[in-house]
């Protein structure tokens, strides 16, 4: 089967947009891009520091889709 990239909505506060925005801008990417990095960049330390563990093996990030 193929995996297909998830959509999802989330609010955040002006100045953590406005701060988002530069930094993606800094970069030359999307806002939407640097924000989905960060929220797998947070998911993995998370399971890094055994914070959270996926409860299926299939659901875990696979390191080569850095």
């Amino acid at each position: 089967m193929t995996e297909v990239s998830k959509k999802f909505s989330i609010t955040v506060p002006d100045q953590i947009f406005e701060l988002l925005a530069q930094w993606a801008d800094e970069q030359g990417r999307p806002t939407a891009n640097l924000a989905a990095y960060l929220v797998e960049s947070g998911l993995r330390a998370a399971i890094d520091k055994e914070e959270f563990q996926p409860q299926s093996k299939d659901k875990q990030i696979n390191k080569d889709s850095r």
